[in-house]
């Protein structure tokens, strides 16, 4: 917990958490990580997208390998659980096995991927992606709000953009697990400290531009009006009807952008954000389907055109039915009956996913409040689910060498 506050103290605001990919603030929360990593017996590099590895070597580090880990970077305003928890509660684990071994029979892995909420460049995902080997050169021609390319910021970051495949793992690993706040309020309301889940709901982020006619907001009778907010904003009603009558459904327009953005000037351009999400792909694929139908019919009668991007297609990813008895026997074994949920957040489990089963262990937050500086966990949780990760990855050990 005292490492949590330690590293919301690296902040690229003076008076709220902000932590994106390739920034002074990101390297030095990895500084501190890479001390504490390096105090648990672990050797440290960073690869060349800028992910921070701690390395627990195996007494056969040919077997496949055990990978923990999750994201060190930040939504803006953000809380100090969401990311950074899970990548220190894995390092607890490693300093409470290393007391007990000298060397573990397989080696252990601590990832404290650069980038998971795509924050600065729009693309999630950045640091699992690279070392799932799906990070393209397509990417690297992303820009931010400075005009500065996602090449640059490798560069900058002391990573190198021409070398990413040497990112990817060149193997398939025993296993990825990912320790993560619930960011929902479920296990509160089953006082319950941890859950198990079983799935990620897959996701879409498109990006939607709508045009219109910019004019004097005076002068101009209403009828003949091409107002683009006007259209989007009866979008942004059609999406939220569709969710509601889609069981599973989540969608939420989260950015919106108005040009000229003068208050006597009616809206010419818009651009806007929409998220969709849904554990069961083709129901989201059909709900993605039916917002680019309405969107194409609200423009078509308001005189209007628009343009549709997808910018992220994430599948909806199973976790691995051994791990999920797994983590569940290391909970009962630590004397918790824990529940078992669907995540509907997005997490580095979804790419890494392509390179070896995965598992995740949820943890109660209160309220179940996140990507907000209110985002809260318990001593006690946090404690529970150290207790039960470390079992895990100890009977992990043990049933190797049986």
């Amino acid at each position: 917990m005292a490492r949590c506050d330690r590293l919301a103290a690296f902040s690229e605001d003076p008076d709220r958490l902000t932590r994106t990919y390739g920034t002074r603030e990101l390297r030095l929360a990895q500084d501190e990580v890479a001390g504490w990593m390096a105090a648990a017996g672990m050797a440290v590099r960073r690869d060349a997208v800028g992910n921070l590895i701690g390395r627990w070597e195996g007494a056969d580090p040919s077997a496949p390998a055990l990978l923990l880990g999750s994201h060190l970077d930040s939504v803006p305003d953000a809380g100090r659980y969401d990311g950074p928890l899970g990548i220190l509660v894995a390092i607890a684990a490693i300093e409470n096995l290393n007391s007990e071994m000298d060397r573990p029979p397989f080696v252990v892995e601590v990832i404290a991927f650069a980038d998971e909420e795509g924050s600065r460049f729009h693309t999630t995902f950045l640091g699992s992606r690279a070392l799932a080997g799906t990070l393209t050169g397509a990417d690297l021609h992303r820009v931010d709000a400075a005009g500065v390319s996602l090449r640059e910021a490798i560069s900058e970051f002391g990573g190198d953009p021409d070398n990413l495949l040497s990112c990817k793992r060149p193997d398939r690993a025993r296993a990825y697990i990912e320790v993560h706040i619930e960011q929902g309020p479920v296990l509160e309301e089953l006082d319950c400290p941890v859950a198990v889940v079983t799935e990620i709901a897959g996701q879409s982020r498109i990006a939607i531009t709508v045009t219109g006619q910019a004019n004097h907001a005076g002068t101009v009778p209403m009828h003949v009006r091409r107002d683009a907010l006007a259209g989007a904003a009866e979008f942004v009603l059609a999406v939220e009807r569709l969710a509601k009558q889609t069981p599973g459904l989540v969608a939420t327009v989260g950015t919106i952008a108005v040009s000229p953005g003068a208050s006597n000037v009616i809206p010419g351009l818009v651009s806007l954000s929409l998220d969709m999400r849904h554990a069961n792909d083709e129901t989201r694929a059909r709900a993605v389907e039916t917002a680019r139908n309405s969107a194409t019919a609200i423009a078509a009668a308001r005189g209007l055109e628009h343009s549709w991007e997808m910018v992220l297609d994430a599948q909806a990813v199973s976790c691995e039915d051994e791990l999920i008895e797994a983590l569940s026997s290391a909970a009962v074994a630590e004397g918790i009956n824990a529940a078992r949920l669907t995540s509907g957040a997005g997490h580095d489990a979804i790419p890494m996913a392509a390179i070896a089963p995965v598992g995740m262990l949820f943890v109660r937050c209160e309220g179940g409040i996140s990507h907000h500086p209110d985002e809260r966990v318990t001593e006690a949780d946090v404690q529970v689910a150290i207790d039960v990760l470390t079992r895990f990855i100890r009977d992990q050990m043990r049933s190797a060498t049986a």
